[in-house]
């Protein structure tokens, strides 16, 4: 059974970060597109938002009717509102950090693809289904290696129209807010600070055996892009796990993945290796949900191929999966 600790933040953490975590990368978008200098135009938020609503819509009432209950988002407006903070957290991202120039399709492709995969991407955990796949990441790594002329947004454009001071301002803000988010509501500070502490480890690292300048490697700890990436994409709580040694493997897994993407002069590294680490947990995640069956069957094989076929059991949650390198355990 669920534990009630972990149900109550099921319940009300992650309700309450979805809802300040939409909030804040709203606010932060509105700024970006009226002050800071974000390139892309009006629309590509909007056709992003467009996309993710309709879509995780169409996708609640499919999935209510296959298994005959209610659609979560029955009960009001709020009812309504509190289930789009998922997708529209998703197609914030996604329209802030892609750039297409002035093609709308690939942002629509990001977004669709990032609320098709908590669908399709799932496991079994305890009586319901997880998904395990970053959804805003997933939409973007997917749509950079689909369209290889789409880039991430420029860094300048985040500080672009502020002044020295503000280019401090700004990163400070989104730490401090970030910093509280991610204690207050999703618990993963251990994890912020493995991958921050393994960024600058990776660093060094290849400093020492490639001989790769130090400076140029740290850099990306600077911009805005990485303080977004840090407190707004790899602290996911649906995707990531709940222990502290848990969260720790967790984001050292992505910070030393990152290391060997870039040693390798494969670009875009940041996302990359998020989607690997929670591609290769999930994966983890799905084969020991079958493992009990397997047993039974190594067991007795000829009393498993007779008898009726009985559910697999499953672990209790998503987060009870033994710590490891790449195994540990905003958007929901």
């Amino acid at each position: 059974m669920i534990s009630v600790a972990k149900d109550q933040w099921y319940q009300s953490d992650r309700l309450g970060g979805l809802r300040r975590f939409a909030a804040a990368i709203t606010i932060f978008n509105i700024f970006g597109h009226t002050l800071l200098g974000f390139e892309l135009a009006w629309i590509h938020p909007f056709v992003a938002l467009a996309t993710a609503y309709s879509l995780e819509i169409l996708l609640e009432i499919i999935d209510a009717r296959t298994h005959r209950r209610p659609v979560k988002f029955r009960g009001g407006f709020k009812k309504l509102v509190d289930f789009l903070l998922s997708a529209h957290i998703s197609a914030m991202a996604v329209s802030m950090l892609l750039y297409p120039n002035g093609r709308l399709m690939p942002v629509a492709f990001a977004a669709a693809v990032a609320i098709a995969s908590k669908q399709v991407f799932q496991v079994r955990c305890g009586e319901r289904f997880r998904h395990f796949l970053n959804p805003s990441n997933f939409g973007i790594t997917i749509t950079l290696l689909a369209f290889p002329w789409v880039g991430i947004a420029q860094p300048y454009q985040f500080t672009e129209n502020l002044g020295a001071y503000g280019d401090w301002i700004l990163p400070a803000i989104i730490v401090c807010s970030g910093t509280f988010l991610n204690w207050r509501f999703t618990h993963r500070i251990p994890l912020l600070l493995a991958w921050v502490g393994g960024f600058a480890a990776q660093a060094f690292i290849r400093h020492s055996i490639f001989d790769f300048p130090l400076i140029p490697a740290l850099v990306p700890m600077t911009g805005v892009a990485f303080v977004l990436f840090t407190y707004y994409m790899v602290t996911d709580p649906a995707t990531t796990p709940s222990s502290h040694r848990a969260q720790i493997a967790f984001g050292a897994s992505v910070a030393a993945l990152y290391g060997v993407l870039m040693s390798l002069h494969i670009v875009f590294g940041f996302f990359f290796s998020l989607t690997l680490v929670t591609l290769t947990r999930g994966v983890y995640m799905w084969a020991r949900s079958l493992a009990p069956a397997v047993e039974e069957i190594a067991a007795d094989p000829v009393r498993s191929v007779l008898s009726p076929a009985q559910p697999l059991p499953a672990p209790a949650i998503a987060d009870d999966v033994p710590d490891g390198v790449l195994v540990g355990g905003s958007e929901g």
